[in-house]
């Protein structure tokens, strides 16, 4: 501000109508609004047939829905020009299309501020509309127009991707309809460290053909850049990715493998709660006390906690909870180990464990040691290759969800998709660098 030089007030420059080859000549503040009335600068009075220069015929007035200025809606009342040739009779008007396409009703200074709105402050589409002061239905499509247009369909997002996580996703939660929709998340940026993961895209339905022809339609060239595939435990998403990707290798996530194994957990539990005591668990019961204990690392469990532990493994009755505990214990284990081979070695001595006949006899066990023998492969994976997590895939569906509490649910899965992907399709970078 030191060797700024101050100019003189200028309304057009303020709105940023210049950009939009647009002059201010009057304005009406009111406490609802901010009428602003514009001329077209350029005067473009030559015939757009026949060459010829046009006279004036007659002028009329194009409603234009502006950026807000503070909070007030800003509604632009252009005048445009029309002209008439004397050599054709051909009659035009002045072009706009530098302030807004055409039957536009917001300019595209305003389309910008929706996008902005929508993608960086995350504001609902009621919100917008109500700051721009036109209906939902015209807020809506054209900023999920303009997202297309600008983002969405820009085919350059889709280069430089060799990581990705595929996962499902509840979109709604109604008794009629397909409430599922698979998500493909880039998971590139995390595992180079260069950024956060972001949504690629999303398709309607959980299945193996679902995510098999989603990979099939994307070019040769893109499938053979793909080095891994992060998964859940679901057998349809490797099948796809092991015939459309045979190069990639697949990585079953820590977060699943977690959490295969606390569920088993919790099984064994409420098993032995039931036939130790013939109901479901109450306060009272030491089964039931310990849960959450139960499913914290021993790291983190206080003195207090360790003490229910002892006591309740104590009796001999609930021998069988503490040898699906102890495998608990000991796959989060190798997953905080720093050094990830021996962490891989930790991981390997449990698939081994859990395959001999004393865990057999525990129902629990014995189908986590069949799910774990039989993708024993995509589970050491991870630490071979660090950074192929799906844990922010994970993330990104907690994200979703926060989006669907701002519009109060959706009923449209294709506004769902595209206000998903503009919500994390990592489209924050490109529209700031835009705005600079």
């Amino acid at each position: 501000m030191r060797n700024a030089t101050l100019q003189s007030p200028n309304l057009t420059t303020f709105c940023r109508l210049d950009d939009l080859g647009l002059e201010v000549t009057g304005q009406l503040v009111t406490h609802e609004r901010t009428v602003l009335v514009c001329r077209v600068v350029e005067a473009d009075d030559w015939c757009h047939r026949c060459g010829s220069q046009g006279r004036l015929r007659d002028s009329v007035t194009r409603r234009l829905a502006h950026e807000p200025s503070g909070w007030r809606p800003t509604v632009l009342l252009l005048q445009v020009r029309r002209y008439r040739c004397e050599h054709c009779k051909h009659v035009w008007r002045q072009d706009t299309t530098a302030a807004a396409a055409p039957r536009a009703k917001l300019s595209r200074a305003a389309l910008r501020w929706s996008l902005v709105s929508l993608v960086c402050q995350h504001l609902s589409v009621a919100r917008v509309a109500e700051a721009l002061d036109v209906s939902w239905d015209a807020a809506n499509r054209a900023v999920l127009a303009e997202g297309h247009r600008l983002l969405i369909d820009d085919e350059r997002r889709f280069e430089h991707v060799t990581t990705i996580g595929v996962d499902e996703h509840v979109w709604r939660h109604t008794r009629h309809g397909d409430k599922y929709v698979t998500v493909i998340i880039d998971l590139t940026p995390i595992r180079a460290k260069t950024g956060p993961s972001r949504l690629l895209d999303m398709v309607e339905g959980r299945s193996k053909a679902v995510f098999r022809d989603w990979l099939e339609a994307r070019p040769d060239a893109w499938r053979t850049g793909v080095e891994i595939v992060a998964m859940d435990g679901f057998t349809g998403f490797k099948s796809a990715a092991v015939e459309q990707l045979p190069d990639a290798v697949e990585v079953l996530d820590p977060f699943h493998v977690v959490k295969l194994a606390g569920d088993a957990l919790d099984t064994c539990r409420q098993r032995v709660q039931q036939a130790t005591t013939g109901h479901r668990g109450r306060t009272s019961d030491p089964l039931y006390g310990v849960r959450r204990a139960l499913r914290t690392g021993t790291t983190l469990l206080t003195e207090r906690q360790i003490g229910r532990l002892e006591s309740v493994f104590a009796n001999p009755e609930h021998a069988e909870v503490e040898a699906v505990w102890t495998i608990y214990q000991r796959v989060i284990t190798a997953y905080r180990e720093p050094r990830k081979q021996l962490g891989k070695t930790a991981l390997r001595a449990v698939i081994n464990a859990l395959a001999e006949a004393t865990a057999k006899t525990v129902p629990e066990l014995a189908t986590l040691g069949t799910t774990f023998k039989r993708r024993a492969a995509d589970i050491l994976a991870f630490f071979d290759h660090p950074g192929s997590s799906n844990g922010p895939t994970e993330a990104i569906n907690g994200r979703l969800e926060h989006l669907r509490g701002i519009a109060l649910g959706f009923r449209n899965l294709t506004h769902y998709i595209a206000r998903s992907l503009l919500e994390t399709g990592g489209f924050r970078p490109s529209l700031h660098s835009q705005t600079r």
